[in-house]
């Protein structure tokens, strides 16, 4: 047998309350791109915290290239030929991109050269990057480029990917995957982190499965199904989410001729949107990230202001309101930024559950807070889904991403909202968590709201939606039923099919 790149031994890491890895093995082999699997809260992310330098474990031996390996930090990983892609972004926003990834690497180039080194690169792997924008006016996709970028100029042995996939639309995930292909040929080991199980049976070689912090095993995800590994992780049967049909009821919300700039200097204007969301119904928003996700987030939450009449809520204009009127007339969103837009990392999650529900769970009296009850609904939240931490008590960031993810979404279903948007619900988030955040929407439809989710999943989107329309530059194509609609058809609308024709052609 071909000895291992990384082999790691033993590992133990545990942190007050909660035993993050316990006596953890793996060894990856060179030029084998392995899979690490577990539930939110499993223990992936402290493993390879360790593998990155970033986290010490208690006990147990690493070694690389068959020699003693102990990175006391990142930077002496990189240093040893190991670089990871975090799932969340790990840069400045106030820097532009080559200042960003100048940042990540010992002894940068001059920016002009590093510059032309980034347009070399992005085209070559067909990730568009422009060097010079400004982070912080990307979209969440084109700043997944920046981290994957910054990493493929490493020239790394060990390559660490978390959820790389989450913000890339097919085509793009299909470019990626020919890149990891070429980077394996040439000797390269990833160690891939997805909760897309179907992904990790198309390019993997190997699956190792964290459970609880333990290693309960490992498969060959080319010869084990979506649905083995899912319940491989979870430790049981994976409850495959049930669809009731559509309610036929009134419309809840519409939108007429919704136009709106973006307020991100190279953000995506709205232009002329029109949809209806009728009462027990759910209407999926698909697009490639960039096209005017956030924005038509923004401009339904109330945190962007549009004409009056652009947008109805029952019978009431409701354009002009800003997030806690509609928030109090029942219209409530959950966006894609799970840490630091949907919540404050730093405050607990009891302050977090404040922060959007105040006004529908009572829980302010004339300008005082009622603290008792904002830490029993946050105690709600974590139980009704699942939430992985010691208790309410713990600061947003302590958590990791899919747990926050669920809570976020927890927060505001809890609310029993009468309108619901939601941007990417399950991003980041394991098989049985996603099935059971899929689930809680459709009950919420099935109790008569109505609901909007926008994603990049398709399978998501085809798995909930009763109707499906497609963003393409700020403008929405005429939503269609879901039932029966194909790959490519929707890959039609996603390029920008808003006529009236082809959405005929796509009902047939």
């Amino acid at each position: 047998m071909t000895a291992a790149l990384l082999d790691l031994k033993g590992l133990t890491k545990a942190y007050p309350g909660v035993v993050a890895n316990e006596n953890v093995s793996l060894a990856i082999a060179p030029g084998e791109i392995h899979a690490l699997l577990g539930e939110n809260g499993a223990g992936k992310s402290t493993l390879v915290k360790t593998i990155y330098g970033l986290v010490k474990p208690d006990s147990g031996a690493m070694t690389l290239s068959g020699k003693p390996y102990t990175p006391a930090e990142p930077r002496a990983a990189r240093a040893m030929g190991v670089a990871m892609v975090f799932q969340h972004f790990s840069l400045f926003d106030a820097l532009d991109v080559a200042e960003n990834i100048a940042l990540g690497m010992e002894n940068p180039p001059p920016l002009r050269d590093l510059a032309r080194r980034i347009r070399e690169v992005s085209e070559t792997y067909g990730l568009p990057l422009d060097p010079t924008r400004i982070v912080g006016d990307l979209s969440a996709g084109e700043r997944q480029r920046v981290e994957i970028i910054r990493c493929l100029l490493q020239d790394p042995k060990l390559l660490i990917m978390d959820e790389p996939t989450s913000v890339l639309t097919p085509q793009e995930v299909a470019i990626l995957f020919e890149t990891l292909r070429k980077l394996k040929a040439e000797g390269t080991s990833i160690l891939y982190i997805s909760h897309k199980l179907e992904e990790i049976r198309t390019l993997c070689d190997t699956a190792t499965i964290l459970r609880l912090g333990k290693n309960v095993g490992t498969c060959d995800p080319r010869e084990t199904s979506a649905r083995e590994m899912a319940e491989m992780m979870v430790g049981g049967t994976l409850h495959v989410p049930e669809k009731a049909d559509a309610m036929g009821g009134r419309v809840r919300l519409s939108l007429r001729g919704l136009k709106a700039p973006s307020p991100r200097a190279f953000g995506t204007a709205l232009k002329d949107i029109s949809l209806e969301v009728k009462r027990g119904e759910v209407l999926g928003i698909g697009g490639v990230a960039g096209n005017g996700q956030d924005e038509l987030l923004l401009a339904l939450s109330g945190e962007m202001r549009v004409g009056k009449s652009m947008i109805r809520l029952d019978d009431e204009e409701i354009g002009h309101l800003g997030p806690d009127g509609r928030r109090a007339r029942g219209l409530l969103c959950a966006p894609e930024e799970r840490m630091g837009h949907a919540a404050a990392p730093d405050m607990s999650l009891t302050e977090n559950a404040l922060l959007s529900a105040h006004a529908r769970k009572n829980l302010m009296s004339r300008g005082f807070l009622k603290w008792g009850k904002a830490r029993a609904f946050a105690e709600e939240i974590i139980s009704a889904f699942d939430v992985r931490t010691p208790g309410p008590g713990n600061a947003a960031r302590s958590l990791s991403g899919g747990n926050l993810q669920k809570f976020v979404i927890g927060r505001e279903i809890l609310q029993d909202p009468e309108v619901f948007v939601v941007n990417q619900p399950t991003w980041g988030v394991d098989a049985s968590a996603a099935a059971a955040i899929r689930q809680a929407i459709l009950d919420l439809a099935t109790k008569g709201a109505a609901v909007i989710v926008i994603s990049q999943d398709l399978d998501e989107l085809m798995e909930v939606s009763d109707r499906f329309a497609a963003l393409n530059e700020g403008r929405l194509s005429e939503p269609v039923p879901a039932k029966g609609l194909t790959v490519d058809r929707i890959g039609l609308m996603l390029g920008g099919a808003h006529d009236m024709h082809v959405a005929e052609e796509v009902r047939a």
